[in-house]
């Protein structure tokens, strides 16, 4: 059974900023891509940033380029997501999601909200 454990959500002034990991524990092996994903209250869930084997990356959000920086630790099978300088318009529920050959895992979400 693989789960993934979120952590770093929560409430924030304008300006300031979060750290969001995302543990994945149980029996995986050869994690190809791990990635954040956010919904905001009636939208769609959109990809925030990805990060693949030989650390590539891949901003999917054009707004928050430059403020969120996206990073895996592999001996841990963890990922996080640093953000700064946060929105108002960043808040949203944050999902972290890890992919391989044949497998696709989501995580249960943390909440992030920004005060103006």
């Amino acid at each position: 059974q693989v789960q993934l454990v979120e952590s770093g959500g929560g409430l924030v002034q304008a300006g300031g900023s979060l750290r969001l990991s995302c543990a994945a524990s149980g029996s995986i092996a050869n994690i190809n891509v791990m990635g954040w994903y956010r919904q905001a209250p009636g939208k769609q869930r959109e990809l925030v940033a990805r990060i693949s084997v030989g650390d590539f990356v891949y901003y999917g959000a054009g707004s928050v380029k430059g403020r969120f920086t996206i990073s895996r630790d592999n001996a841990k099978n963890t990922v996080f997501l640093q953000m700064d300088s946060l929105k108002p318009e960043d808040t949203a529920v944050y999902f972290c999601n890890i992919g391989g050959s044949g497998y696709d895992y989501w995580g249960q979400g943390t909440q992030v909200t920004v005060s103006s």
